[in-house]
């Protein structure tokens, strides 16, 4: 059995499939303070596993300080007179009229930060040859947990940072070396990608070996991690450049609806993801998954969109997303003016929302779905029963339960199709284009609401919604990058880049990407390489559909990079049963308005080809889908639910 494990902020979810393709699945509440405890308390719920697939939040937790857990001490080794370089960062100001305004802290300290007499010149020239003297005498007596060496235009000739690189290693465990971890120009994105990348390892090495340790009992199968970029690396890979899994979990569920699209014949998809904590969207494109190698980690966020220069930049291809505050356990309040606000603070798994009894205070989503009959109440399958009574009792202290509830998911709704017009209308695209798959344990229940908003006539419903990345984690195939700067010659390039991949991890194809730009511009476009010949027609191309123009200027490919593919065994998805006439009960939902009788079916009861007229409520395991009035959806092959217009 491969069995795949997704951390989120409220539930850690598992799903395993073994050779027949029997799949078993199981949720639970998340540990914060030690996400393994549930990651090892899951996995004995299943047996034969041959290998796990694992995505965490772990990474981003940390940066964010969520963990619990004291950041490491990090040193930054640079070229003399550039010790500064990650506090100065670029002049833009995130927000132009906030006098108030503060940079965010930067992660090394000045007086860790050491300058080594080095330089290297624009065109990698080495005119100053680091002093292996020098760099020896200024590290060997630091108390620091990790060391970042980024010299000047290492990207082009990484020579001094691998001798200081050399000797680091005999001093520290953990070294992070620019011209590996980010061999691209600007110095500053590259420092700040190293240093990030140096923080990092020693949080997430002790977390996967300690995760590695406690498989002994079940025979040590391999661990693969999930990557940003929508890939699979091993844990050996992700602990030497952890910077690879900041956003883990989020690129899983993007790799499932790819895969997913592609069976159903679907070439333009939106991924909407509503969990517990945050809703996220992403975009398929003929098929293809969105990626952008510009990314804040620890920043903020403004409606979905980050606030640029807000939080530290980091240099890797990451899967497209907008991320905005609205999950299950988003907060409902009032403001001082007694206005009526949704998030961004989340309730989480600990204490969580009202009903789930563990102590929580302030009404949630959640509690407002279920003070509506939008779900149940209990959840997972009877496992997770909900105390309606102090849901409503929390709801009352905002005023009117009923008005409350219906107000907070309309103005969820507003946040989150805000995320995937970011996505979409930013892009270039018309969501009316495009159909939505929603999963996540909330998704499915607000996902018509957003369809209405956006003009989407076509939703999907996956099968297994509430563990959707975590499946789509199975289809992901395992995947290493390498890049290089300013190439002279892109064939031999990326023929040198395919090469490097060889010798280190097995694949049996590559995908080429270039970073493009016109003379003059700032500021890359990341796309595919299918022909090197059509680079700058397939540049212009999506340089037209996202700006709505094209320049009579020269392109300049400023960075290539390649990853090295090993496809994944796609597991079969057992289809529902051919025929059958499902059990059928009723209770009262608030529609648009009023109460109405509405029926409520057990999604494993439905079989291929039935229809389910709204207003409709389905429930499963891992989530609850709401189809409103004037929609329909039919069970279509693998369990997926298509819901259209009537």
């Amino acid at each position: 059995m491969i069995v795949a494990v997704d951390v989120g902020g409220t539930f850690t979810d598992f799903i395993g499939i073994d050779s027949s393709g029997n799949i078993s699945v199981y949720k639970d509440l998340t540990t914060p303070k030690s996400p393994e405890i549930g990651v090892k308390k899951g996995l004995e719920k299943f047996t034969q596993i041959q290998e796990i697939i694992h995505a965490t939040t772990i990474a981003t937790n940390s940066l964010l300080g969520q963990m619990n857990l004291e950041l490491p001490k990090v040193a930054l080794l640079t070229t003399k007179g550039f010790k500064d370089i990650i506090e100065i960062g670029r002049q833009n100001r995130p927000e132009l009229y906030n006098p108030f305004f503060k940079k965010p802290n930067p992660l090394v300290p000045r007086d860790l930060r050491i300058e080594i007499s080095e330089r290297t010149d624009k065109d990698g020239n080495i005119v100053v040859k680091v002093d292996e003297k020098e760099v020896e005498e200024k590290i060997k007596g630091l108390d620091i947990d990790s060391l970042a060496i980024s010299f000047l235009h290492s990207y082009l000739n990484p020579y001094n940072e691998k001798i200081a690189g050399n000797i680091a290693k005999k001093y520290f465990k953990y070294v992070s070396i620019s011209s590996e971890i980010a061999p691209e120009p600007r110095e500053y994105e590259r420092t700040s990608t190293t240093v990030i990348n140096a923080l990092l390892m020693p949080i997430v090495s002790k977390y996967l070996e300690s995760l590695s340790s406690s498989l002994s009992s079940i025979g040590n199968p391999p661990l693969f991690i999930m990557a940003s970029s929508g890939g699979l690396i091993s844990s050996e890979e992700a602990m030497k450049r952890p910077v690879q899994i900041i956003e883990s979990g989020p690129a899983a569920g993007v790799v499932g609806v790819a895969s997913f699209a592609k069976e159903l014949g679907i070439k333009n998809a939106i991924s909407f993801d509503m969990g517990g904590t945050t809703a996220k969207a992403g975009t398929v494109v003929d098929y293809e998954i969105e990626i952008t190698t510009e990314y804040e980690v620890g920043g903020r966020t403004h409606y979905g969109r980050v606030v640029k220069g807000s939080g530290y930049p980091v240099r890797f291809p990451f899967v497209d997303l907008a991320e905005v505050s609205a999950g299950g356990g988003t907060i409902i309040w009032r403001d001082e003016a007694k206005a009526l606000r949704v998030g961004p603070i989340s309730a989480g798994a600990d204490p969580g929302p009202i009903c789930y009894g563990k102590g929580g205070k302030d009404p949630t989503l959640t509690d407002a779905n279920l003070a509506l009959g939008r779900i149940g109440e209990k959840l997972l399958s009877g496992d997770l029963p909900l105390d309606k009574n102090s849901a409503l009792k929390g709801l009352e202290k905002l005023g009117d339960v009923i008005e409350i509830s219906d107000q907070a998911i309309k103005l969820a709704n507003l946040e989150m199709s805000r995320a995937i017009r970011l996505v979409t209308v930013e892009r270039g695209y018309d969501p009316s284009n495009f159909s939505l798959f929603a999963y996540g344990g909330a998704g499915p229940q607000y996902a018509l609401d957003l369809a209405d908003e956006l003009n989407i006539t076509q939703v999907i419903i996956p099968p297994y919604p509430g563990l959707f990345s975590a499946l789509g984690m199975l289809y992901a195939d395992k995947k290493y990058e390498a890049r290089k700067s300013y190439p002279k010659d892109l064939e031999k390039d990326f023929e040198e880049l395919e090469k490097s991949l060889s010798k280190r991890e097995e694949g049996t194809f590559f995908l080429r990407y270039a970073d493009v730009r016109y003379n003059g511009q700032g500021w890359e476009l990341t796309i595919p390489v299918k022909d090197i010949k059509t680079i700058k027609e397939d540049f212009e191309s999506t340089h037209k559909s996202i700006y709505g123009f094209t320049l009579d200027r020269d392109i300049e490919i400023v960075t290539i990079r390649v990853f090295k593919v090993t496809p994944s065994i796609r597991p079969k998805i057992p289809c529902p049963k051919e025929s059958g006439n499902p059990k059928v009960s009723y209770r009262k939902v608030f529609f648009d308005g009023e109460w109405i009788d509405t029926p409520v079916y057990r999604r494993e009861d439905l079989p291929l080809g039935y229809e389910v007229e709204g207003p409709a409520i389905i429930e499963e395991y891992s989530s609850t889908i709401v189809i409103k009035p004037n929609w329909k959806g039919i069970v279509e092959k693998m369990g997926f639910l298509k819901v259209s217009k009537k």
